[in-house]
């Protein structure tokens, strides 16, 4: 049997909802959706956009660094952005300042509303371990 490594925040929406933040298959990380909370897994920044697209990188590398990878090693997102037509510009910038010449796979899907009120952002990843750093 093979032991899967699952990486948590221990936050309340991952048993409310039933889900891991991060599971490894093979040299493969999936990562849920992530978003702009807080360690004790409080949302941020509710109608901020730029700052819950900055806090939602900032838990990225989270998850990065438990799985001891980089941005580099990040081969796909997908972001899920609420009134797209108003946010584009900042998350096109956004992505530009967190990936820099990195060049992942990237999909963007305009929504109208996410799980939480006042949120505008979520990312969603998959990282290749093998990939150089």
């Amino acid at each position: 049997m093979t032991t899967l490594d699952v990486f948590s925040y221990d936050v309340p929406a991952e048993s409310d909802f039933g889900y891991a933040q991060a599971i490894r298959s093979g040299e493969l990380v999936h990562v849920s959706g992530q978003l702009a909370f807080d360690d004790a897994g409080e949302f941020l920044h509710a109608g901020d956009f730029a700052a819950q697209l900055g806090r939602t990188h900032a838990n990225m590398d989270k998850v990065l660094d438990h799985y001891g990878a980089t941005r580099n090693q990040i081969v796909s997102q997908t972001l899920y952005v609420v009134d797209l037509r108003r946010n584009a510009t900042a998350t096109a910038e956004g992505n530009l300042a967190y990936f820099g010449e990195h060049r992942p796979a990237s999909t963007v899907v305009g929504v109208t509303e996410l799980t939480l009120p006042g949120q505008l952002v979520e990312i969603a990843f998959v990282v290749d371990t093998k990939l150089p750093v």
